[in-house]
């Protein structure tokens, strides 16, 4: 959460899929406001989580830049431009997922 506000993503959310799936435990979802926005944001995710010992099963949409998927087993991260989440809506899609604050998120 904090690499993705440290390149300054918008709207950020994440949704504790637990309760309604079991393909993944959580959603992170942000908006970068355009394409470079949305590379760096993704870049920034990646350092983070290699940091702490994390890679990415699979990184799609990177050279689009329109909606980057970053899968990470358990939890997959969405960084959108605002076009592409107005269209796809997840949060909608997802409604019955349980909104985590993200205060206590990004305490981690």
């Amino acid at each position: 959460m904090r690499a993705a506000e440290e390149k300054k993503a918008v709207d950020i959310k994440v949704l504790d899929l637990r309760p309604v799936t079991s393909f993944a435990d959580y959603f992170i979802i942000c908006t970068g406001n355009n394409q470079r926005q949305v590379q760096a944001i993704c870049d920034e995710v990646e350092r983070s989580m290699r940091e702490r010992g994390d890679r990415a099963i699979s990184v799609e949409g990177y050279d689009n830049g329109e909606w980057v998927l970053m899968d990470y087993g358990d939890m997959l991260v969405h960084i959108f431009s605002p076009q592409a989440r107005s269209y796809y809506e997840l949060d909608r899609l997802w409604r019955d997922a349980i909104d985590v604050e993200i205060s206590a998120a990004t305490k981690a």
